[in-house]
């Protein structure tokens, strides 16, 4: 007797299934298609990103062959050409690299190529400072302390990623303008941290030698 019973279960389930399957199998039939598209296009977008990447790549290479060559014009114009086509990693990469081409052959210029990186937000903070930071150090010879300060600053802090360097060109520029007193107190920063690189901490100790010693009271 449960034979049957069970037989009959199974039949009308059968039935369940065959009116749910004649009810709705149209939209059943169009989400798998749907989802074999999505998968299929995401497929593509991977593939065609992956081309992308692979060309800039080597046309990132091959201008950094130039710029060892120093064919700092070239090299220049092939970074600016990634900088407009590639995807973002080698824009952001070959702005930077493009800014040092110009640097080579004209400091002011690579210095506002470096000040429109540092404006940038869309790059990062740490970018962001990293081409603030590299601007002020072709500057260092030619502009004011003032300048100088308000440029790098905020890249001092006991935090910063490049605040050794920043620390260093405002002591360089202090010391260049004949304020002993902000020189003195950037090195004093730069000796009391234990995080200063050595080499950089030996150039501030033989900048320290050459200011004149505090006056006593």
């Amino acid at each position: 007797m449960s034979e049957l019973f069970d037989e009959v279960d199974e039949e009308v389930r059968r039935e369940q299934l065959k009116k749910l399957w004649d009810k709705y199998s149209l939209y059943i039939i169009a989400a798998a298609v749907l989802i074999v598209a999505a998968v299929g296009a995401w497929r593509g977008y991977q593939y065609l990103e992956a081309q992308k990447a692979a060309e800039a790549s080597a046309a990132f290479e091959a201008a950094i062959e130039l710029a060892d060559q120093n064919k700092n014009a070239e090299a220049e114009a092939a970074f600016d050409k990634i900088a407009t086509t590639a995807p973002s990693g080698y824009r952001i990469l070959a702005r930077l690299r493009a800014a040092g081409e110009a640097a080579a052959r004209d400091p002011k210029a690579g210095a506002k190529m470096y000040d429109e990186l540092a404006a940038d937000r869309s790059i990062g903070a740490e970018l962001q400072e990293l081409a603030r930071v590299r601007a002020a150090g072709l500057l260092v010879d030619t502009d004011s302390y003032p300048n100088m300060l308000q440029r790098l600053e905020a890249a001092t802090k006991p935090d910063a990623t490049f605040r050794h360097t920043a620390r260093e060109l405002l002591a360089l520029s202090a010391w260049r303008a004949n304020d002993t007193t902000a020189a003195r107190q950037w090195l004093d920063m730069i000796a009391g941290d234990g995080e200063t690189p050595s080499a950089l901490r030996q150039r501030a100790e033989a900048l320290q030698a050459l200011l004149p010693p505090v006056a006593k009271s």
